[in-house]
């Protein structure tokens, strides 16, 4: 979420969705996440607070904000791992992925939000803002479809050591799915052709604006040909 939705919130307002916390938290840093970290901590509860603390100390303590930034290009950009883009980890390059985000992106619409970013749909950032924005039993369900994905990022960054492991731990408190074990991704390569979302790149954070509000489910395709679904029929109308 733009920082600027934390930082401009008075005390009467209501308090910022957790999920739009922990997308903030997930964002390449700036200044203006950093002068927010007082606030975003005040926004969790005291045990999501207490499981994020090592990222926010991280965040409070940094003197350099250059050498900040390389550490999240780091572990984030150049460790396919660690890929902040949800597909990436069941599809890997495959054109499955390119179909799953255009279903992805549906669904955002479906539910009344434009997207108004360069991000990709299956952005991890965008999508958790994404359901910050929504009945809070739907981002549940959301979030249970994509707690497989989530959790195996967040043990890869635990391996790795990494602060922002500390986001997936408290997303996977937020939900009962048990996660599965996912299927390596497909090793098929994507079209040449760039699929394009949204507006055109401007280099902004990621943000969602409202349109409508209808409800329909989004699914996070498989590509183990044994566990292979249909796409539903909503996803091509």
């Amino acid at each position: 979420m733009t920082i600027e939705h934390i930082q401009g919130r008075e005390s009467s307002a209501p308090p910022v969705s957790v999920y739009r916390v922990l997308s903030a938290l997930l964002a390449y840093p700036d200044q203006a996440l950093l002068a927010a970290v007082p606030e975003l901590q005040t926004s969790v509860t005291a045990w999501q607070r207490q499981q994020l603390t090592p990222l926010f100390d991280m965040l409070s303590s940094a003197d350099d904000l250059i050498d900040l930034q390389e550490q999240y290009v780091s572990t984030f950009d150049r460790r396919p791992a660690h890929s902040l883009h949800l597909f990436e980890h069941i599809h890997g390059q495959s054109r499955d992925r390119g179909q799953a985000m255009v279903d992805l992106r549906d669904e955002y619409l479906r539910h009344g939000l434009i997207l108004e970013t360069s991000e990709l749909p299956d952005y991890v950032p965008l999508f958790l803002e994404f359901l910050g924005q929504i009945p809070a039993e739907k981002a549940s369900a959301l979030l249970g479809d994509a707690i497989h994905v989530l959790v195996r990022i967040g043990d890869k960054l635990t391996q790795y050591g990494s602060p922002y492991a500390a986001v997936f731990t408290v997303l996977r408190a937020l939900t009962s799915a048990v996660p599965q074990p996912l299927p390596d991704p497909a090793p098929e390569e994507l079209d040449e052709s760039m699929i394009t979302f949204g507006p055109d790149a401007d280099g902004s954070e990621p943000a969602l604006r409202a349109r409508t509000q209808t409800a329909q489910p989004v699914h996070f395709y498989e590509t183990d040909p044994r566990r292979a679904r249909a796409v539903s029929g909503s996803a091509s109308s």
